[in-house]
């Protein structure tokens, strides 16, 4: 099978990974991380560091989608992950030229959270939408739930509440996450006395790096790896985003911390209409279920603040309540997604 894919993001070939490990014989071509092969474009060629950067980034993106959409005539399927700025004008330009192919969409575009006049393109352009979150079917109306990606990934999971542990920080990849975060982070870690406090820093940054963005780590420890850390403490503090969910499935209780510029907050809050900011307790939202963890934004994000959700945090009710979670996505998606790349597809 000859596979065209689209990945553009770490977490989308975080994603690719166990699907290719688990085809039996496949062609790549397209635009992936250089440890699956030889893309047509390594996915490091569309990171984005500031405005003046995308701006190349933009014709870039112009050009690869004029090839990809060749490309398309000399493959057998398109799998297209996450990305939408960039794989729905793809999947656009593969329809034009290729009005047969099949194309497949995996981890779909948010419309439940903003821009939901995307789902009459995404469905005009794509074949099969390949869902990752159960509600998301109340939006579309050709989506296939195909479970969730960190069911097949996180290695382990806990079997009960822990009530003694380490504490795990985790300030965010970005560096304006880091920046903001860290120094609030570093007096917090001061006041907590007799844990060990386990900073969690991505494992492809070295030492020249860590000393940019995080400063000196002082009474930390650092772990490159954010399920160690979650397997080893009681309780974390996140910064928002996929960790929270990864956080939840593990069972390790943590309160949500993000602090943004004040117009990006603005803006945010304007255009997206959702009670809360966290994965978990979204999905928690659309289940009609209680949330699952407290989320603390903006100014409220305090030392002060931060200890107080710590001390008083019912960890049994909290892994409880994370079962919950972990039963409601079942199940994880690299079988359904085997099955959706390797099945015969008639238009």
């Amino acid at each position: 099978m000859k596979l065209l894919v689209s990945a553009l993001e770490p977490s989308a070939n975080l994603h690719l990974s166990p699907l290719l490990k688990a085809l039996d014989t496949y062609e790549m071509y397209g635009i992936f991380d250089e440890r699956f092969g030889k893309p047509f474009l390594p996915s490091r060629a569309f990171s984005v560091m500031g405005i003046l950067d995308a701006l190349p980034k933009i014709r870039k993106a112009k050009h690869a989608i004029k090839v990809m959409s060749r490309m398309s005539l000399f493959v057998d399927k398109v799998l297209l992950i996450d990305s939408p700025a960039f794989n729905l004008p793809l999947a656009k330009a593969i329809r034009a030229l290729n009005p047969s192919i099949e194309i497949i969409y995996y981890i779909l575009p948010q419309v439940w959270a903003w821009k939901p006049h995307r789902v009459a393109l995404i469905e005009k352009y794509c074949t099969r939408l390949a869902s990752i979150l159960p509600f998301e079917q109340s939006f579309y109306t050709k989506a296939q739930y195909v479970g969730h990606p960190l069911l097949d990934e996180i290695p382990l999971f806990k079997v009960r509440a822990d009530k003694e542990g380490a504490i795990a920080f985790l300030p965010g990849s970005r560096k304006s996450e880091i920046a903001r975060l860290m120094p609030i982070f570093k007096e917090l870690a001061s006041r907590i006395e007799g844990k060990e406090k386990l900073l969690v820093i991505p494992s492809h940054l070295d030492d020249d790096d860590i000393a940019k963005m995080y400063g000196v780590v002082g009474d930390f420890v650092v772990c490159r790896s954010a399920y160690e850390a979650f397997d080893r403490s009681e309780f974390a503090f996140v910064c928002s985003g996929t960790a929270t969910l990864e956080a939840a499935l593990v069972g390790v209780p943590f309160v949500l911390a993000y602090k943004a510029k004040a117009f990006d907050y603005w803006i945010g809050r304007k255009f997206v209409k959702l009670a809360h900011v966290g994965l978990a307790n979204i999905l928690c939202d659309f289940a009609k279920m209680a949330p699952l963890h407290t989320e603390l934004l903006q100014d409220a994000v305090t030392v002060e603040n931060l200890l107080k959700v710590y001390e008083t945090t019912d960890k049994e009710a909290f892994f409880n309540h994370a079962k919950q979670l972990r039963s409601m996505l079942d199940h994880g998606s690299q079988e359904a997604m085997v099955k959706l790349l390797c099945e015969e597809y008639t238009r």
